[in-house]
């Protein structure tokens, strides 16, 4: 039954990183025009499997249709077009015919044309299909890995509108949209890597190896922070029954036919041979396998870097010899991932491979895998460029929004939007900051917090620093000068907003604090005998005639013997109060003092010999009761 299901799959030659005929499910994202009105609605286009695909995020811009060049199958300087933005000038999407070249050829050329995104227009009326890399193998293969800008095909009806309206003079807006292109059902991605154990396939297999060392590190967080599910996939075909006995089948298969893959060198008289393909990959499939069974499933991104290295076909090490002293190194059980493995030899089904080749059938929303490398991730095939940034972007976009990971907002993840007109967003350029913030969902203009100092506004037209120590960022922006060896600033930290410019100065804080000459408008030196000077932020006083002293607090001028009589004068009236004031304290307390142990004396003595007053009493007494 299965192999009557995977009959389609006997493509020798082409399976490994063409396709077969499959169920291919093109991944759309959708396209909204918003002018002019005539157009104005969502469509659908296709994404191209190249370039970077803003997934999570969208972009707007307009679109512009080339005079000459219109199937961008040539360079556009050599018509001196040039589709840079302006400062302030919305992004352009160029719109392109089909024909005549690939299509990446076609955005190669747009984007050094300074294209943002390019939108190839179907020449042919039919359902939209995938665009995909080409089959190249010499150095123009190169530059397939530089194409940076979004790529997207679009029906013929809505390619021709678009025409129309631009030779109309009319302006079309467009915004691609690509936060639903992958769901993102819960808090955890789930995703799946379709791979090959072959180094020797040319650009692609390089791509493969490259993503698996660059990806690594992420990918382990990811999954041991259980933000992910990973699993590795390998495709396989059996052979055709009737070919059984083929020298084909016998050197490109294992397991009696059941599981086949391509000869790396398309050559059967040297190199390696498809079974040992085969069965490097039932090693990797396997090790997962028992990797994830102990708690551990992020070590197969070691082991597959690792043997990369360690054990590549160019040097004859792609053996099983040393795929288990990478084994080893990791401290995995070999026993167990032999015992996986099982017998290759046998006429006998693999679970392992007999389940991949089950996984390769589309169900649902997601096709059957036909291409390597293919990324899966929330049962939709990715599409773009196959690095870690994009690769990272698009996984972060599976979760839903406000659950990302930390790693989904770091550094690398930026969109780089702020590099262009600060994304649109507030900037003080003297002091180097900005509120446009790069994030994988696209920019945010949000005032940022310096130095521990919180910017306070909306983001897009103003922000100020607010709070205490708000002046040790850029003065709190504002005023601040220095003249004549003084410093003054507009800017207070007492957790006040705004700026106000200091005593002795006018203006409006932030950009300009003028002095004032207190001399002009007579609010200083203001009696008879005064002479004014004004100085920056201030003014200086000084009386007429050296007989006399001017007093700031009082605004005069008056003599100095006199301030000398008066002040000798005032100071022995104070002394003399003070003695006069001790004295009498001291007399006062002395005579109190007095009286008060005179009495407690007199109380204490009465109590043991009585005085006589008391004596006299009691004789008195006594002598009147006989």
């Amino acid at each position: 039954m299965m192999r009557g299901k995977l009959g389609f799959w006997v493509c020798f030659w082409f399976l490994l990183f063409g396709s077969c005929l499959g169920r291919f499910v093109v991944e759309k994202n959708s396209l909204r025009i918003t002018s002019p009105n005539s157009l104005k609605e969502t469509y659908e286009c296709a994404i191209g499997n190249f370039g970077v695909p803003q997934y999570g995020g969208s972009m707007t811009g307009t679109v512009i249709y080339p005079s000459s060049n219109q199937k961008s199958c040539k360079t556009f300087d050599d018509f001196g077009i040039s589709f840079k933005s302006k400062a302030g000038g919305q992004p352009v999407f160029l719109l392109v015919d089909r024909g005549d070249c690939f299509f990446t050829w076609k955005a190669w050329n747009a984007q050094n044309g300074g294209a943002a995104a390019i939108l190839v227009a179907d020449d042919k009326s039919e359902a939209l299909i995938t665009m995909d890399t080409p089959e190249e193998d010499d150095a123009k293969a190169d530059y397939l890995q530089n194409i940076t800008i979004p790529s997207a095909l679009i029906s013929k009806s809505l390619g021709d509108s678009i025409k129309k309206e631009l030779s109309n003079k009319e302006m079309v807006t467009i915004s691609l949209d690509w936060r639903e292109a992958l769901p993102h059902p819960d808090e955890r991605v789930e995703y799946e890597f379709w791979t090959n154990s072959n180094d020797e396939c040319g650009p692609k297999c390089q791509t493969q190896i490259e993503f698996v060392k660059n990806y690594k590190g992420a990918a382990q967080i990811l999954e041991q922070k259980g933000y992910t599910q990973f699993t590795p996939h390998y495709i396989t075909w059996y052979c055709p029954e009737a070919f059984l006995l083929s020298k084909q089948c016998k050197t490109q298969c294992i397991n009696h036919g059941r599981y086949c893959a391509p000869d790396p060198e398309q050559d059967f008289t040297k190199g390696y041979d498809g079974k040992d393909v085969v069965l490097q990959n039932l090693r990797q499939a396997c090790f997962f396998k028992v990797a994830n069974e102990s708690g551990k499933p992020w070590l197969w991104w070691d082991y597959v870097s690792d043997f990369s290295i360690r054990c590549p076909m160019k040097e004859q090490k792609y053996t099983t010899e040393c795929a288990n002293e990478v084994i080893k190194s990791l401290a995995m059980d070999i026993k167990e991932i032999d015992k996986c493995i099982g017998n290759p030899d046998a006429d006998e089904e693999n679970t392992v491979l007999k389940a991949e080749q089950e996984a390769q059938i589309g169900k649902g929303t997601r096709g059957d895998v036909t291409i390597l490398p293919t990324l899966i991730i929330n049962n939709r095939q990715y599409r773009g460029k196959l690095d870690k940034s994009t690769v990272l972007k698009a996984i972060c976009s599976g979760f839903q929004e406000t659950t990302e990971p930390a790693i989904c907002l770091s550094e690398e993840m930026e969109t780089n939007e702020c590099l262009g007109n600060n994304g649109g967003c507030w900037e003080d350029k003297t002091a180097n900051i900005t509120a446009c913030r790069d994030t994988f969902r696209g920019r945010v203009c949000e005032c940022p917090i310096v130095q521990g100092v919180k910017f306070l506004g909306d983001g897009y037209t103003h922000c100020e620093a607010s709070g205490a120590l708000r002046c040790a960022v850029n003065n709190g922006g504002c005023w601040r000068g220095t003249q004549e060896g003084r410093t003054y600033s507009a800017c207070l930290d007492d957790n006040s907003k705004g700026c106000t410019c200091p005593p002795g100065f006018k203006g409006d804080g932030v950009h300009t604090c003028e002095d004032i000459d207190e001399c002009k408008t007579k609010s200083a030196c203001t009696c008879p005998d005064c002479k004014c000077k004004n100085t920056w932020g201030s003014y200086e006083c000084s009386c007429n005639g050296n007989n006399l002293f001017y007093m700031r607090e009082h605004d005069t001028c008056i003599g100095k013997d006199v301030k000398t009589e008066m002040s000798w004068s005032l100071l022995f009236t104070v002394i003399l109060g003070l003695a006069a004031v001790g004295v009498g304290g001291y007399a006062i307390y002395k005579y109190r003092i007095r009286r008060y142990m005179d009495s407690e004396i007199r109380a204490i003595m009465s109590q043991y010999m009585p005085l006589d007053s008391q004596a006299e009493e009691h004789n008195h007494i006594s002598r009147g009761g006989v």
